[in-house]
């Protein structure tokens, strides 16, 4: 069981279950929302319980996509396809440690042209 929690605590979340290695989105959006890229990690929706949420707010990003956030403090938390069972969770939003390893970079086509990705692991440009 994982904790998480936005910076003013008006979302607070547990994670039930194992989570695959996180991705780095470098897609303009992300970059956007998030000030830089975005590290994430994913779970089925189901086993993400809120033990807070009143200032939780969804933003329709696109057409397929929705994401979460605090309304508050502002903090990115969530990352959701309108169409799959799973949902997306920041890496910075869990309590350390997570015990998880970067896996892999995507969206690198639309990365920063502010830096390089040299860490060696798998890119996707989409």
């Amino acid at each position: 069981m994982r904790k998480g929690s936005c910076n003013c605590g008006g979302v607070t979340f547990t994670v039930a279950g194992d989570l695959p290695p996180p991705s780095l989105c470098h897609c303009g959006q992300c970059r956007r929302q998030s000030g830089h890229a975005w590290a994430s990690t994913r779970t089925a929706e189901e086993a993400v319980s809120f033990e807070t949420n009143a200032t939780l707010t969804w933003y329709a990003s696109s057409e397929v996509a929705k994401r979460g956030f605090c309304s508050v403090c502002g903090a990115f938390l969530f990352w959701k396809h309108l169409e799959e069972p799973e949902i997306s969770i920041a890496m910075g939003s869990l309590e350390m440690p997570t015990g998880l390893s970067l896996g892999k970079h995507i969206f690198v086509a639309d990365k920063g042209d502010y830096y390089e990705i040299a860490d060696g692991l798998p890119q996707r440009d989409g």
